[in-house]
This record gives C-alpha cells, sequence and structure tokens, in this order.
C-alpha cells in the first residue's frame, strides 16, 4: 500500500521509520516526543524533515511544556513554522489545559495539591510576564471556572483584593485557589506573596469564600503554600 506519509525534500525517513505508521501499528506510547511533535506538524522545510524541525523546536524552548505554551509571536518567528501549524501547536496546549481542568472535576481532586500545580503551571507556568489568577469552586469545592484577573511585567503583578472578592461573589463562589507565576524560574513565595495572601484570605473571609490555597508556579515547577503551612492560620 502506498504511504500517505507528506515529503518534503528534506524528508528522509524509509516507510519503516515512520512515525504515523508505527503509531498506528504499536501505539503512540511507542513514539518519542518529537516523533509526536513532528506527526503534528505533518512536514518539514527544504533541507529538514519533520522530525528535525520538532527536534529542533524542542531544543530551543527546552521541552514540550514550553513549547507548547509559547505565544503565537514567538512560535511564527520559529524557521519552518507558518500559521496553520503554529494554530495547531496552540490547539494542543489549550486540549491539555482543558484535559487538566477537567481531571479537577473527579471527587477529591481538589484535595490533591499536585493536580491543582499541574493544572495552574499548565495554564501559566511558562508566561513571559506575571499574571494572578483564580480557580473559584463551588460549596462542593468543585470547580467553577479559572479566571486571570491581573497582569503585569516580567517580576510583578498588581493585584487589587476588592477585585478579587468583586469576582467570587459575582460568581458565587464557595472557596478558591489564588494562582500566579513567577516568570523567573523560581517557584519559592516571597514576603509579599505571603501578605497577599493572607490580606487575600482575611478580606474573603468576610464573606464566607475559604482560601483553600496559593500556589505559585515557574516553567521549572510549582510550590503549594497550603502544603507549608503558610496560608496564614
Amino acid at each position: 500500500m502506498r504511504s500517505t506519509t507528506p515529503t518534503t525534500p528534506g524528508d528522509k525517513w524509509c516507510d519503516a521509520e515512520r512515525p504515523r505508521e508505527r503509531l498506528l501499528q504499536a501505539g503512540a506510547q511507542h513514539l518519542s516526543v518529537a516523533e509526536l511533535v513532528a506527526l503534528c506538524l505533518g512536514s518539514g522545510v527544504r533541507g529538514e524533515d519533520a522530525h528535525a524541525v520538532a527536534q529542533r523546536l524542542l531544543n530551543q524552548f527546552g521541552g514540550i511544556d514550553a513549547l507548547l505554551a509559547a505565544s503565537p509571536e514567538r512560535l511564527l518567528a520559529c524557521y519552518g513554522l507558518g500559521l496553520a501549524k503554529v494554530a495547531l501547536l496552540k490547539a494542543i496546549h489549550e486540549l491539555t489545559v482543558r484535559h487538566s481542568f477537567a481531571s479537577l472535576e473527579l471527587p477529591g481532586a481538589l484535595t490533591d495539591a499536585h493536580a491543582v500545580g499541574r493544572y495552574i503551571r499548565r495554564r501559566i507556568g511558562h508566561l513571559e510576564r506575571e499574571v494572578f489568577g483564580c480557580l473559584f469552586l463551588d460549596t462542593r469545592h468543585r470547580p467553577l471556572r479559572w479566571e486571570e484577573l491581573f497582569f503585569g511585567s516580567v517580576n510583578r503583578a498588581h493585584v487589587h483584593s476588592r477585585e478579587v472578592l468583586k469576582r467570587g461573589i459575582e460568581l458565587n463562589a464557595a472557596a478558591l485557589v489564588l494562582g500566579h507565576n513567577h516568570p523567573s524560574g523560581i517557584a519559592e513565595p516571597s514576603a509579599a506573596d505571603l501578605n497577599l495572601t493572607r490580606e487575600l484570605k482575611d478580606l474573603l473571609a468576610r464573606v464566607d469564600i475559604i482560601v483553600l490555597d496559593h500556589i505559585i508556579v515557574s516553567p521549572l515547577g510549582w510550590v503549594s503554600l497550603a502544603s507549608r503551612g503558610l496560608l496564614g492560620d
């Protein structure tokens, strides 16, 4: 049967090495990250097959998480990526984030800081400027929605406590998880982070909205203030 895998001037894979056929025969788990990205790209550029382009991009961004989370502008500046391929990569990223959000709806998921940390890291962990958001929860601590409320520079976002309070009341939230990123790569909480957490916790408690956690994320990881006993109880 004739292969339908697209070729380019740089495509040097023999039929036995083509990841599409191997995926269908053996399963996606047997492909490398670069091969999976190559499948998404579909084709290469002159002098590089799809696999070589995928590996170059993974090296340039430092891994699959950072590649998928990169802004469309950064991706479009990369040789070999056009509008169609960038749109596909961003669609894949959004699907992974929504899958993570769906996992938070499972019973007991919100008691697992790892699940929440993974979700917030996928959502904002690789952004190049600081963003502050909230995961709003209902009376049974099921997720209502995630919202990014404040946007700042590479090292600071100005958070207005009254706006967090207002949004919590509008959504009829009973609890929430605070989250923000440190683009520097160091997720350790600062003194300002701890003060903000206590301020928001005290303010929201006045209207019976519980702050369950404040999770700080970075490209390299995340920290749960609740797990460290730093919520100011």
